[in-house]
This record gives C-alpha cells, sequence and structure tokens, in this order.
C-alpha cells in the first residue's frame, strides 16, 4: 500500500476504525454540546450571573454551529455507509442503532425548534455577524413559531442530554465489560 493512499484512506471509515473526518466531527460535536449543556445547567443553578450570562450569550452561535455540524456529520455518515465499524449484532446492535438514531434526531430537533421560534419571534437571529432571521415587530410575531420552540426546544435539550450520559455509560460498559475497542475506534486505534 503507499503512502499517499494510507493518509487519504486514513480521513475515511474502515471497518476497523473510525476515520478522521468522521473523529474530529463526533468530538467537535462533543465539544459543543458540553458547551451548551455546561451553560444551560450553570443557568439552572446560578440564575442570571455574569458566568452564566458568558455561555447562554453565545449558545445561538454555538447552537447554529452546531447544528452545521450534526448536518453534516449525518451527510458524512451516509457517504461512510458500509465502510464504518458495526455496531454489533444481535440486540445490543439494534439497541446501539436505535440509540444513535434517537441521538441525531434530537441534536436535529433541538436546534431546529431553536430556529423556528427564532424565525417567528420579536428577536430575530443574528449570528457572527450575520442575520439568519431579521427582528420582528410584535403584530408580526408569528405565535405557534415561538410556543412550540419555547415549549420544546428546552425539553429536548434535556432529553438529549439524558441520552448522552447513557451514550457515555454504553462506552463504558463498552470498554469495561465487553473489552471490545468501541473507544478505541472512535480514537481512530482501530
Amino acid at each position: 500500500m503507499t503512502k499517499d493512499f494510507r493518509m487519504t484512506s486514513a480521513w475515511l471509515d474502515s471497518p476497523d476504525r473510525y476515520g478522521r473526518v468522521s473523529r474530529l466531527l463526533h468530538w467537535a460535536m462533543a465539544g459543543l454540546i458540553l458547551w451548551q449543556l455546561t451553560g444551560m445547567i450553570l443557568r439552572a443553578a446560578l440564575g442570571r450571573m455574569p458566568v452564566v450570562s458568558f455561555f447562554v450569550g453565545l449558545h445561538p452561535a454555538v447552537g447554529t454551529a452546531l447544528f452545521v455540524l450534526v448536518v453534516a456529520r449525518i451527510l458524512w455518515a451516509m457517504a461512510m455507509r458500509g465502510r464504518r465499524p458495526a455496531h454489533g449484532r444481535g440486540l445490543a446492535g439494534i439497541a446501539a442503532r436505535l440509540g444513535h438514531l434517537a441521538l441525531y434526531a434530537l441534536m436535529l430537533a433541538v436546534p431546529a425548534a431553536a430556529l423556528i421560534r427564532a424565525w417567528g419571534g420579536p428577536r430575530g437571529l443574528q449570528v457572527w455577524g450575520l442575520t439568519v432571521f431579521p427582528a420582528r415587530a410584535e403584530t408580526d410575531v408569528v405565535a405557534w413559531a415561538v410556543a412550540l420552540g419555547n415549549g420544546v426546544h428546552g425539553v429536548m435539550g434535556w432529553l438529549l442530554a439524558l441520552l448522552l450520559l447513557g451514550h457515555v455509560a454504553m462506552v463504558a460498559v463498552h470498554e469495561g465489560l465487553w473489552r471490545d475497542g468501541t473507544l478505541r475506534r472512535m480514537a481512530g486505534r482501530g
């Protein structure tokens, strides 16, 4: 195998390990989700304080970046379908696939609800100096969009947090009990 092919293939998934692109997307998303959850936990625990305002003030921008990464990761996973490490067989494999499906669904739905709320709400949405949705006059607010976003964004965010705790717990099971190398594959050491 030539050196160029090995370098190129290191970026792609294989049955033995996740490639650099999958790992970069996974760990970048993990970091951004941790940031978002830290901010919301601090907000729930401490209320309005400067450190909380720092996290919460960046929540829309970080959430938008996260949404873009989730879409990229889904598209990349579809491109790598058939190349990726298997989730396992039998009931455990089915549970892993369903768990990942639920994670991806929530990682899309949580920011989508916030985007719908921003679209219909009075404040609009500006991210990284760009206007995504302009502010609306109070008479032009789309009540159902605001109600939907307010009603489900936070609830789904906490549900996502619970699923992520389960995800991390399953990594511990894979590594400690089953010793099947799942974490090594996500770290690129197949």
